[in-house]
């Protein structure tokens, strides 16, 4: 059984490819996202978020660094970038949240990481890696909303077709957009804009080139 600490509810905002409910649900349960060769271990907790909300936080999201799954350039969040990033809060426990975060890092599951200086400062580095540092977004219902990032600003890198198309039906899902919109919003971002134009992204959103 969860004790009290481990069970306190935090929102975890996604504004990548967690964007899809059901790419998801296998950080949670565990297993291989359908196009995808990495398996997830899931939670100690599998059970499903409690809750989801489509949302914005302000901010933005750039494309940088290079993805071993993909190819090119992956969507990190920057709080000092001008307008609202568009994203997805699914209501979790906080052991559940924890092994999502090891999850992402790359890490076995099982750690119930301090998230202390998160929750009272705003910022918190893990470690080094590329999504190990945790910054809080905001609050919602009572509840902290957390995110995570790269620790400092990436050179932008231009992300391949099946990682927008992926990341555009992801938008479409969440946020009820038409492709146009969510073809326009991506080719904005850092490291997209300029090698994409809003009509190559929806070309690809409609090409099943999105691999979940």
């Amino acid at each position: 059984m969860l004790d009290q600490v481990s069970d306190d509810p935090i929102w975890y905002v996604a504004y990548g490819s967690n964007l899809f409910r059901d790419r998801f649900h296998c950080y949670l349960a565990g297993g291989t996202p359908p196009g995808a060769a990495r398996r997830h271990p899931g939670c100690r907790d599998p059970r499903p978020a409690r809750a989801e909300q489509s949302i914005t936080v302000p901010g933005g999201i750039y494309f940088g660094h290079t993805s071993l799954t993909w190819g090119g350039g992956m969507a990190f969040y920057d709080p000092d970038l001008p307008g609202r990033a568009a994203a997805r809060a699914y209501l979790l426990t906080r052991r559940q949240f924890c092994d999502v975060l090891s999850q992402e890092m790359r890490r076995g599951t099982g750690t119930d990481h301090d998230l202390s200086e998160a929750l009272t400062r705003g910022r918190q580095r893990l470690g080094p890696g590329r999504y190990e540092t945790v910054i809080r977004v905001g609050e919602r219902a009572g509840h902290p909303m957390l995110t995570f990032t790269s620790p400092h600003r990436a050179v932008p890198n231009a992300p391949t077709a099946p990682y927008l198309a992926m990341l555009g039906n992801g938008l479409r899902e969440a946020h009820g957009w038409t492709a146009g919109r969510a073809a326009s919003y991506l080719a904005a971002r850092p490291g997209a804009e300029g090698a994409w134009t809003p009509r190559a992204i929806i070309t690809l959103l409609g090409s099943g080139h999105e691999r979940r």
